[in-house]
């Protein structure tokens, strides 16, 4: 048998079993498949036929919206009149309160500012003395790292406190 010249027989056979897949498949797979397309095709109308819809819709609320627009535009007109006569009878009253309240704050603020400066310099000082005794400890702990250097400072801490009692 050759590739190129195929018998009779073998002609045959392919002829039949080409049209027993051709029938299958036009009786069941070609309705499945042009089933699938109709339902496609139907679902893309009702899409485009929805977003035309949508469109309509939001032409509606697009011109709504302008005139609410105009509307709030109107209102907030009136109501920066109305805010600066408001403002312009509140500035004054402000103003004669400012003045008596001026005097009155500003004497609590001296106060107030005194208080505080006292306070700062006794937190200043509180401060000092802390990093004093920091800086105490760690010189200390530097001198005395070995053993004679801390002998030495119990010795002479030993005397000063006995001439201290001495003196007394």
């Amino acid at each position: 048998m050759s590739l190129i010249t195929p018998d009779f027989g073998l002609l045959f056979w392919m002829t039949l079993i080409f049209g027993i897949v051709f029938f299958i498949l036009a009786k069941f797979g070609f309705p499945v498949l042009t089933d699938m397309v109709r339902k496609r095709q139907e679902r893309i109308e009702n899409s485009i036929r929805d977003a035309r819809e949508i469109e309509a819709r939001m032409a509606s609320w697009k011109q709504d919206q302008e005139k609410m627009l105009e509307d709030v535009r109107r209102e907030q007109s009136a109501i920066l009149r109305e805010a600066t006569e408001t403002k312009a009878r509140i500035v004054a009253d402000a103003k004669a309160q400012a003045r008596a309240e001026a005097d009155k704050l500003l004497s609590e603020a001296k106060l107030q500012i005194a208080a505080e400066k006292e306070s700062a310099l006794r937190e200043v000082r509180k401060e000092v003395a802390l990093l004093s005794v920091q800086v105490a400890e760690k010189v200390l702990r530097h001198e005395l790292q070995d053993d004679d250097s801390q002998k030495a400072f119990i010795d002479q801490l030993v005397d000063e406190a006995d001439q201290a009692q001495l003196r007394s």
